[in-house]
């Protein structure tokens, strides 16, 4: 089935849907490393309930990827086949709640996080000042910065799985490790509602003022880059591994090697995916070489190659 017949039969078996659906969309638009084919078909639900209608009217057969804000996604450039769901306006209000507590949609970046904490004067969230993307990807990636991860303030996250059903997954359920979420594959995360502490708002945004400039400082943030590449192993730094291994500035075509910190990938401009996953194995390769220790990525890849 071709995307435009995929597109067709979902349009006709949902008659009631209110989100948008697209065929073909280039997702490179979608990543931070403007790159990647595209989406047989793209689906932006209005809201929860939209999604949950979706997916138990989709056919069980239909592939279902989730792409978030696209920092530390890698497309490759023969598109995803099947359904790609990105949430987006349904899934952005911020509520701030008794206790110290925030109540965010998974489409909120994660700065806006950090920044309407401190507005309320809740601190302990200013760690996501200095992560790119959004709450659906930290939930995913149990993603953190600076000696703080999500798991940490996270009380509990909705989800939509794959048969339409919402759930409400506590922070032991979520079975989170380094860079890694424990709940299951099929969970759309709708929701997240996090835990502070009171603090000083002006002390907060002084503190995240920190965080912003040392990500500029040693990190090519105003690049096209997709965040870190590789998970810390344990007991090492990925970016000090590459650059004994001789990484730094290492290029394939347009796809290099940060100079600034090594353990980013960049695109200089006409970069495909092919040659940034290319470089990215090319460093592990070269890693495993010469350290003995086997890099693992932490960019998420997904689609088929060219």
């Amino acid at each position: 089935m071709s995307g435009t017949e995929l597109f067709d039969a979902l349009t006709a078996a949902m008659p009631d849907l209110r989100g948008r659906l697209a065929s073909g969309t280039e997702l490179k638009d979608y990543t931070w490393f403007r790159v990647g084919g595209p989406a047989e078909v793209l689906f932006s639900p209005a809201d929860e309930a939209d999604l949950a209608y979706f997916m138990k009217a989709l056919p069980d057969g239909v592939p279902v990827t989730m792409i978030g804000l696209g920092s530390n996604l890698l497309v490759r450039d023969g598109g995803i086949d099947g359904v790609v769901i990105r949430l987006g306006r349904g899934f952005n209000e911020i509520k701030v709640e008794d206790g110290s507590r925030l109540r965010v949609g998974t489409a909120v970046p994660d700065v806006k996080v950090a920044r309407a904490a401190a507005d309320a004067g809740i601190a302990g969230l200013s760690f996501y000042r200095g992560i790119p993307g959004g709450i659906g990807g930290a939930l995913r990636m149990n993603g953190g910065a600076h000696g703080t991860e999500t798991c940490d303030v996270l009380v509990e996250a909705r989800a939509v799985d794959r048969a339409g059903k919402i759930h409400v997954v506590p922070v032991a359920d979520m079975h989170y490790a380094y860079r890694h979420c424990g709940a299951p594959d099929d969970y759309i995360f709708t929701e997240a509602l996090f835990q502070g502490r009171p603090g000083d708002p002006a002390k907060i945004l002084a503190e995240m003022d920190e965080i912003a400039a040392y990500r500029e400082e040693v990190q090519p943030i105003k690049s096209r880059t997709g965040g870190s590449t590789f998970k810390n192993p344990e007991g090492n730094k990925s970016w000090q591994l590459i650059d004994a291994a001789g990484c730094r500035g290492l290029a394939v075509g347009d796809a290099k090697v940060s100079e600034l910190h090594c353990n980013f990938l960049i695109n200089e401009g006409n970069a495909s995916a092919g040659d940034l996953e290319t470089l990215g194995e090319t460093v592990r390769a070269r890693v495993k070489e010469t350290s003995g220790v086997q890099l693992e990525w932490e960019i998420k890849r997904l689609g088929k190659p060219a």
